[in-house]
This record gives C-alpha cells, sequence and structure tokens, in this order.
C-alpha cells in the first residue's frame, strides 16, 4: 500500500491581514501548502516569498459571496477564518462579516471534509453593547453549531511590526503634545504577540490541540490603557501629556467621527473599552491557554523596541533613559 506524502492543504480567509501573514509564513516554514483566499489577490503577492516557489497560492473569494468562499476550500485540508473588521465601512459590516460569514466559511469547510480553526477575540460576548463583540460571540456560536469540532482562538490586543494598537499611538505622539485615556485608561488589556497567535495557529493544524474548544490568548502581563500609553512614550523617547477623557465625551466623539475611514476612535470600540480585555479565570482552570497550548508567550518589552523606535526623535541614534551609553 503507497502512502501519499503531498503536503496538506490550508485555505486561509484573511490571510494577507496583519495576523494573516504570520500565520502564512508559520505554516510555510512547517511545509504546508497554502491557498490565501482574499479579496484583492493582486494587492497580497508580498505573502509569495514567505515560501517556496508554489508552496503559496493566491485565490480571489468574499465572504459575502458563498460560491467563492466553497471554490476557495474546495480540497483543503484544513480551513482557518482570520476576517475581521474593528470598523464598519460600506458593504462591510459586523453582522456580515463577522457572524454570516463565519457560518458561511463553516459550512463551506464542513462540505469540504476539513478541520476548521477560527479567530475570534477577548471580549466576544452575546450581550455586549458592541456591535463588534456581540458579532463576534454570535459567530463563535453559529461556527461551533456547523462544526462541533471547530477550534477558536480568542487573542487579546495583538502586538507586533503592523499592528494597529501601538503604532497608532506612537504616530499621533509624534505631533500631539497629549494622548487621550478614554475612560481614565484604567481598561485592562493582556497584549499578546503576533508571533504567539500565529504558533497557534500552526500547532492546531499540526493536530496538537485538543478540538472543539474555545482558548483565550494573552502575553504574560496584564496592562491598564494608561501603563500600555506609559510604555509607548518611554520607548519612544517622547514626553507627552497623558489627558483622561470621560466616556460620555469618548463616545460623543466616536459618534461624531467614527463614520470616517481610518477613524482613531468609534463608539462602538468606546464601548468595548468598558471591558476589560484579559484572560479569564476560567479558560486558565480549565486549561485553554497560550501556555497550556506548550507555547511560551513572548513579553512586549522583547519585541517592541524593534519596531517603536522609528518613532524616536532621531530614530535608533537616540538615547532613552535607561539605556547603556
Amino acid at each position: 500500500m503507497k502512502i501519499s506524502t503531498t503536503p496538506k492543504l490550508v485555505t486561509i480567509f484573511g490571510g494577507s491581514g496583519f495576523v494573516g501573514r504570520y500565520v502564512v509564513r508559520e505554516l510555510a516554514n512547517r511545509g504546508y501548502r497554502i491557498r490565501v483566499a482574499v479579496r484583492r489577490p493582486d494587492l497580497a503577492g508580498f505573502l509569495q516569498p514567505l515560501g517556496n516557489v508554489g508552496q503559496i497560492q493566491l485565490v480571489q473569494a468574499n465572504l459575502r459571496y458563498p460560491d467563492s468562499v466553497k471554490s476557495a476550500v474546495r480540497g483543503a485540508d484544513i480551513v482557518i477564518n482570520l476576517v475581521g473588521i474593528l470598523q464598519e465601512t460600506g458593504l462591510q459590516k459586523f453582522e456580515t462579516i463577522q457572524k454570516m460569514g463565519a457560518r458561511t466559511v463553516a459550512k463551506a469547510a464542513k462540505e469540504a471534509g476539513a478541520q476548521l480553526l477560527h479567530m475570534s477575540a477577548i471580549g466576544a460576548n452575546p450581550e455586549s453593547a458592541s456591535g463588534y463583540g456581540r458579532t463576534k460571540a454570535t459567530g463563535e456560536k453559529d461556527v461551533l453549531s456547523v462544526l462541533k469540532d471547530a477550534i477558536i482562538f480568542r487573542p487579546s490586543i495583538i502586538f507586533g511590526p503592523e499592528d494597529d494598537f501601538f503604532n497608532r499611538f506612537a504616530a499621533m505622539a509624534r505631533l500631539s503634545p497629549f494622548l487621550p485615556l478614554i475612560g481614565g485608561g484604567k481598561t485592562l488589556f493582556q497584549p499578546v504577540y503576533v508571533g504567539d497567535v500565529a504558533k497557534a495557529f500552526a500547532r492546531a493544524a499540526d493536530g496538537k490541540v485538543p478540538k472543539g474548544k474555545i482558548y483565550e490568548l494573552g502575553g504574560p502581563e496584564r496592562k491598564s490603557f494608561r501603563d500600555c500609553m506609559k510604555l509607548m512614550l518611554d520607548l519612544t523617547g517622547r514626553n507627552r501629556m497623558l489627558v483622561s477623557l470621560p466616556w460620555f465625551v469618548a463616545t460623543g466623539i466616536g459618534k461624531a467621527i467614527g463614520w470616517l475611514p481610518g477613524a482613531p476612535i468609534t463608539a462602538d470600540q468606546v464601548e468595548m473599552l468598558k471591558t476589560d480585555n484579559v484572560v479569564s479565570d476560567r479558560a486558565v482552570r480549565e486549561k485553554r491557554t497560550l501556555e497550556h497550548l506548550g507555547i511560551q508567550p513572548v513579553t512586549m518589552s522583547t519585541i517592541l523596541p524593534e519596531y517603536l523606535v522609528q518613532y524616536r526623535p532621531q530614530g535608533q541614534f537616540t538615547k532613552i533613559s535607561g539605556e547603556d551609553a
């Protein structure tokens, strides 16, 4: 009897995004064949050098069109859904992408007989006042109703060279004499390195993660919003005032400018900030964390200096307090 040695095929939705590129690289390094399904394949060519010639294929798909999703999944052994939005724009709505889209991918994976790995977020809650958090939770429910053995990962705030958290505020600190602390900056985060999130997906693809469970991914440190801003300012050598912004003021600003593309804050995001974004005690007790997946999470101090250096007044030549001369 001849045993096939052909590498498994993984279809990744959202593979050209921030987390996606790290998942693609991690899987490519492990020898998987990778099909990246995106709305604009012509803009995702930067992924192909992450693997060997022919290892990474780009295909067109849109979660709002089930036939394109089925086509992208056909023949796949594993399906990964990383698609999510932080802000609604045009036809990209929370309900459409994070609930209906998640269900569409799950149905296609089931039809193809593929294992499904789905990315949600800490803060997913069907009772959330935030449309983001609410649809993340209902999306999880729909996924598990279709495929009971699906694996779901809920990361906290994700940091890394292309992140939209530390980079956004560091860029703001270049120009503004102060930074706003929404709700006083008391919200707790458990920032997790994007490379660790990618490793979690890779271990699941390898079959080393128990199926049918929801895992919460957080880094080794819990930091308040204020603490994160202080750390960023220290690493960038910027001396900026931290000004508390009451919830009602932040909500008003979010409503006024949230409709703009790339708005710094939306009313929905303000709602999300009212709840701590950390790994739950229950997830720890039930061994559903990074550490229990055999991954030792990386600290912020290990990674942040590598990419926040670009925001220093004189770049890498700026001496920051406490550094050796």
